[in-house]
């Protein structure tokens, strides 16, 4: 078992895939799943796994992953502005999309697109970095200026360029998948001690790091927990007679 944090999203992933897998092979699609550290553990239990990335580098390092792990994922170019030029409408169950929502410019047009491509009824697992979070962090390390900006702010008026990653609360992300025919199923808090911990405790006392994984799995489905959690996990069913009537265009040949 690797780090606490590392451990956690992971099996925000695999909660993910319960919710909706049905013990079945899925079509998965990683959105900005990077070097693939997700998207080849998915592909090594039998589900059949595609990463759409901005980075060249980073689809370079997945396909050494893949291989050296003896299995296969699709590497595309690509995000969630151009997703539907590369892939197919309504051809995957499931897209998990982790660390997205906070670095794009629209994150409406992002879920967007992430609904033209799954199927009815299919899933999309959302991670964002919880806001109120922020806001202890910042007024424990004496920044209580910036505590109350934080508090007061707004995921739909964020100016990525003066505030940085987006953060949200679970109202903003529920209401974003809402206007875009998504049904929230299930919310995770995550990573609701590990960020807080000291690593040296964590490394050092005998036991502790286990007794600090079985707490966070503990309390991932506490709503009170959710609120101060620095993640965030959303998984939402897609309902086409909810969801906008444009699918898309077909994949484009590349």
């Amino acid at each position: 078992m690797g780090p606490v944090r590392t451990e956690v999203m992971w099996n925000a992933v695999l909660d993910a895939v319960a919710a909706t897998s049905h013990d079945r092979p899925l079509d998965v699609l990683d959105l900005g799943g990077g070097t693939g550290g997700d998207a080849v553990r998915l592909a090594l239990l039998g589900h059949r796994v595609t990463v759409v990335d901005p980075s060249p580098d980073a689809l370079a390092s997945l396909d050494r992953r893949a291989s050296e792990a003896g299995t296969a994922v699709t590497g595309i170019l690509g995000d969630t502005e151009d997703l539907v030029e590369h892939v197919d409408a309504g051809s995957f169950d499931l897209v998990v999309c982790h660390g997205v929502l906070e670095h794009v410019d629209d994150p409406g047009q992002a879920l967007a697109s992430t609904a033209k491509v799954l199927r009815d009824g299919g899933h999309v697992s959302i991670v964002v970095a919880g806001r109120l979070a922020g806001v202890v962090a910042r007024a424990l390390a004496g920044d209580f200026a910036g505590a109350e900006t934080l508090f007061s702010a707004r995921a739909d008026t964020w100016d990525l360029r003066t505030d940085g990653p987006r953060r949200f609360v679970v109202a903003e992300i529920d209401a974003l998948l809402a206007a875009h025919g998504f049904t929230p199923v299930q919310t995770n808090a995550l990573r609701v001690f590990a960020d807080l911990v000291p690593s040296a405790l964590v490394d050092i006392e005998p036991g502790a790091r286990d007794a600090l994984f079985a707490l966070e799995r503990l309390v991932r489905t506490s709503p009170d927990m959710a609120a101060l959690s620095a993640g965030l996990q959303s998984v939402a069913r897609l309902d086409l007679t909810t969801a906008p009537s444009d699918r898309g265009v077909p994949r484009a040949t590349v």
